[in-house]
C-alpha cells in the first residue's frame, strides 16, 4: 500500500505542476455589464512627422507650367541600393528639399499643419496653391501570441491598438491581454510602455493611438512555455507509466 501511495502522490504532484491558472480572456472585464460608457478622447490621435518619414508630396495650381515646375521624379536609391518609392524623405533636421522653394522644416507637424506650411511658401511663387501631402511609410508591426502576425501598411494614417490587433487575427488564447508590449521610437528615442487591454483605462493612453513604425507585441503565458518543453512533451509517457506500474503494483500485492 505504501508504494501505491507513493505512485498516487506522484501522479498528484505531476497533475497539479501542468495545470495553468485561469485567465482573464475578456476585454475590458472591468465595465460594468450592460451600460453605456461616454468618454472625450484624450490622447492625440494626429501621427507627427519625423526624422526619416517619407512623405508624398503633389501640387495644384491654375497654371499647367507651375504644376510642372513643382513636379519632379523623387524615385531614389538609398543606402542600401533599394528603390525607394516616390516621395520626400525627411532628414535628421526635420527637413524635405522642395523643388523651387529649396528646404521646408515639417518636422513634429501633423499632415494638415504641414500642408499648411508649405502653401504658405508656395504663395511667393504661385496663386492658391492646393497641397495634398501623406504619409508613404505609416506602417506598424504586431508580432508575438496573435494569429497573424505581420507588418501592415496604413492607408489612412490613424489606427488604436485594438484595431491593429483585430489586422493581426486578434490575440490567440495565449496572449497576455494584461501585458501587451507598445515600443516607440521618437525623436531619437524607443519607448516600451505596457498596456492592459483588460482595462479600459488603456482608452485614455497616449499610446493607445498608434505612431509610424510602431511595434506590438504580445507576450505568451507561461502555460504556453510549459507546453512546448522538451520535458512536458514527456509527461503524458511519464504519467502513463506511473499508472501501468501502479496498476501492476496493485494486482501483485492484492494476490
Amino acid at each position: 500500500m505504501r508504494l501505491i501511495n507513493v505512485f498516487c502522490a506522484l501522479f498528484l504532484i505531476i497533475l497539479s505542476s501542468s495545470c495553468a491558472p485561469r485567465r482573464n480572456l475578456v476585454y475590458f472585464s472591468d465595465m460594468v455589464s450592460k451600460t453605456t460608457d461616454s468618454q472625450v478622447i484624450t490622447a492625440d490621435t494626429e501621427p507627427k512627422i519625423q526624422s526619416n518619414d517619407l512623405l508624398s508630396i503633389t501640387i495644384n495650381t491654375l497654371s499647367t507650367e507651375s504644376n510642372l515646375m513643382f513636379s519632379v521624379n523623387s524615385n531614389n536609391i538609398n543606402k542600401n541600393g533599394y528603390f525607394e518609392k516616390e516621395g520626400y524623405r525627411v532628414d535628421k533636421e526635420g527637413n524635405i528639399n522642395f523643388p523651387v522653394v529649396g528646404k521646408v522644416n515639417l518636422k513634429g507637424l501633423t499632415i494638415e499643419q504641414a500642408q499648411h506650411n508649405l502653401v504658405s511658401k508656395l504663395n511667393h511663387y504661385v496663386k492658391n496653391p492646393i497641397v495634398n501631402m501623406q504619409f508613404l511609410n505609416f506602417r506598424i508591426t504586431v508580432i508575438g501570441e496573435v494569429n497573424n502576425p505581420a507588418t501592415f501598411n496604413i492607408p489612412n494614417e490613424q489606427i488604436n491598438l485594438l484595431e491593429a490587433l483585430g489586422m493581426a487575427g486578434d490575440l490567440t488564447a495565449y496572449g497576455k491581454r494584461e501585458n501587451i508590449l507598445v515600443i516607440r521610437e521618437m525623436d531619437g528615442k524607443r519607448s516600451i510602455v505596457r498596456m492592459n487591454i483588460n482595462n479600459r483605462d488603456i482608452l485614455n493612453s497616449p499610446y493607445f493611438y498608434l505612431k509610424q513604425n510602431d511595434v506590438i507585441y504580445v507576450e505568451p503565458d507561461k502555460s504556453k512555455s510549459i507546453e512546448y518543453s522538451p520535458n512536458n512533451r514527456l509527461m503524458p509517457l511519464v504519467v502513463a507509466t506511473i499508472s501501468a506500474v501502479a496498476v501492476l503494483s496493485t494486482a501483485f500485492l492484492s494476490k
